[in-house]
Formats: C-alpha cells, sequence, structure tokens
C-alpha cells in the first residue's frame, strides 16, 4: 500500500491542481495527455494512500472537496518552495554563501545596521543572514568559536587578540568615545566635579556583561569594590542609567540625545574618558576569495558614511 509520501510528489501534485483548474477529468486528461482512466486511477491511489476523498465525482464535474481544498493549497506552498530552493542552489554554486552570521556588537547602531540588511536583501540574494547580539569579547568569540562569519563592532585589543584564531582579518570601522552619564535624579549628578574613584565607588556602577562564553571576559572602567548592576546589552545599560539605577560610561553618540534632552547628566571624572577602537572582523576560507555575500558586507565598510552611520547614528540622532 502507498504511503503519503510515496504518492504525494511534484508531479502529482501538479497534477490535482490541474484536475482543479481544469473542472473535470476528461479535459485534465487532455491537458496532460493521458487517458482518463489513466488519470483517475492515478488520482484514486493518492486518495487511497490519504484516506480522503480530494474530488466529488457525484456530477459530471470533478468539484474539490474540503480535503481537496487543504491539499490544493498545501500543494501551491510547496511546489512554490521547491522552486525557490532550486533557484537558490543554483545561486550558492555561483559563490553566494547559504548563510551568512554576523556578530554585532551591542554599542552598534542599530537602524543604520538594519538600512545595510534591507540593501542587502534588494540583491534578492539566495543567502539567509543571521544576526546575533553579542558584547566586548564576545563578539570576537563568536567569530573565532566558528559560529559567526563576520564580526561588526569588535575591540581587539592585548586580551581579545591572544585567543583569536588564525585566518581572522579585521580593519578597523571607526573610534568610539564614551562619556560618564547618570540620570538628573541621580546623587552623582550634584556632586562637585570631577569625580574622584573614591567618589564613583560609593554609588552603584551598570555594567554591560561581557557575552564571551568560553575564552576571557573583559571588565571596562568599574571601581575595585564597587556595587555593580551588570545587564546584558549597552542599550539595557543606556535604560538602567536613564532610570536612575547607577552611573557608568556610555557610547558618547548613543548618550548624546539624553543629555540633550535633559534625560542624562554628563559628569567629568578623574580617569580618563576611555576612545576604543572599533573593528570589523570576519574568517578567511581556507581556499578561494570570500564569499559574495560576505565581499558585499565588507565593501560596506570601505564607505565613510556606513562606517560613522553604524557608530554615531543612534536613534534619536
Amino acid at each position: 500500500m502507498p504511503t503519503p509520501r510515496d504518492v504525494l510528489t511534484p508531479d502529482a501534485l501538479a497534477m490535482l491542481q490541474t484536475v482543479a483548474s481544469t473542472g473535470s477529468f476528461a479535459a485534465a486528461a487532455r491537458t496532460l495527455n493521458l487517458v482518463p482512466s489513466a488519470l483517475s486511477y492515478r488520482v484514486r491511489l493518492i486518495e487511497d494512500a490519504l484516506d480522503v476523498l480530494l474530488f466529488d465525482r457525484s456530477g459530471r464535474q470533478a468539484r474539490v472537496t474540503e480535503a481537496g481544498v487543504e491539499l490544493l493549497r498545501e500543494a501551491s506552498r510547496l511546489l512554490s518552495e521547491i522552486d525557490s530552493v532550486a533557484n537558490r542552489v543554483k545561486r550558492v554554486a555561483t559563490g553566494w554563501e547559504p548563510m551568512l552570521t554576523i556578530a554585532v556588537d551591542s554599542v552598534i547602531a542599530r537602524d543604520p545596521l538594519l538600512d545595510l540588511v534591507n540593501a542587502f536583501y534588494a540583491l534578492e540574494p539566495p543567502t539567509r543572514l543571521k544576526l546575533r547580539d553579542e558584547t566586548l569579547l564576545g563578539t570576537i568569540e563568536a567569530l573565532t568559536s566558528g559560529e559567526a562569519d563576520l564580526a561588526i563592532g569588535a575591540v581587539l585589543d592585548a586580551a581579545s587578540l591572544a585567543f583569536t584564531a588564525t585566518g581572522i582579518r579585521s580593519r578597523p570601522i571607526g573610534e568610539l568615545a564614551f562619556v560618564y552619564a547618570v540620570a538628573p535624579h541621580h546623587p552623582l549628578a550634584r556632586i562637585d566635579e570631577p569625580l574622584s574613584d573614591d567618589v564613583l565607588k560609593q554609588y552603584r556602577a551598570v555594567a554591560a556583561a561581557d557575552s564571551s562564553r568560553a575564552g576571557p571576559s573583559m571588565t571596562v572602567n568599574l571601581v575595585g569594590g564597587q556595587d555593580v548592576l551588570t545587564v546584558p546589552t549597552m542599550q539595557a545599560k543606556l535604560a538602567a542609567q536613564l532610570h536612575g539605577l547607577g552611573g557608568g560610561f556610555l557610547p558618547e553618540p548613543m548618550a548624546r540625545p539624553y543629555i540633550e534632552a535633559g534625560h542624562l547628566v554628563e559628569r567629568k571624572t578623574v580617569r580618563v574618558q576611555p576612545l576604543a577602537t572599533m573593528h570589523c572582523a570576519w574568517r578567511v576560507r581556507t581556499a578561494g576569495n570570500p564569499g559574495r555575500a560576505l565581499q558585499w558586507w565588507l565593501e560596506q565598510f570601505e564607505h565613510e558614511g556606513s562606517r560613522r552611520a553604524l557608530l554615531e547614528r543612534h536613534r534619536g540622532r
């Protein structure tokens, strides 16, 4: 006895569509260049395997039953997906990757990143994109561990370079300044500047957790012995500081709109304001050039406007 998997082939689904569209077995047989009895036999095999009636044969016309309507609806979707897969496979053979995973540090502005995603999709590539949120050393670790193909916003200092794998290439995308900020109602908003470490130590800091899982982790601009509220991303750190839950250094472009609106207060500190050089990094294939999807993304970083937007054009600016 045939099973549903045996009978629900692309040819069989197309045959059922023809019967439904022509309205009779006789008309469908002429269209398919079959004798009516052969067509009727093939349809009956499908019905027996599914244990349902797909067409009502009580009249001169072949009327589709409710079960038939559902099968034909799925048939259209399945046949379309088969065509899509075939087209994607053909394009992958021309150098497009099936999947490109991008690790994005939480200091990167999301709107310009999504603008790039939109521009990429406008090419109608066969490559599927996967975006990963990472923070600090977790961004480069996602690349070196093989979980990502491209890292945007990686901080490549001595600690991160200590565990980067061979075959990783990088280029700077720009410098990112940080400012110390607190909510207007926070006690540090009213203390004389510059704020010393002894003063900062008395109040809770908000820190974005390093998303590194296997390698070393990074702690940035915290005072020893200070109470710390740890949050998962830089966006969460901004939200916590807006709520007055603590103070800390924020990327200047991310904090500036809130400072200008009076929702945050910028404070000078004795310690030097951080200035980080951000990079994009990618894995080099053992043979040949980067795939076409990765190559497209790398070309975007050649434009200063794109690099600046990723670091500076946060929402509100």
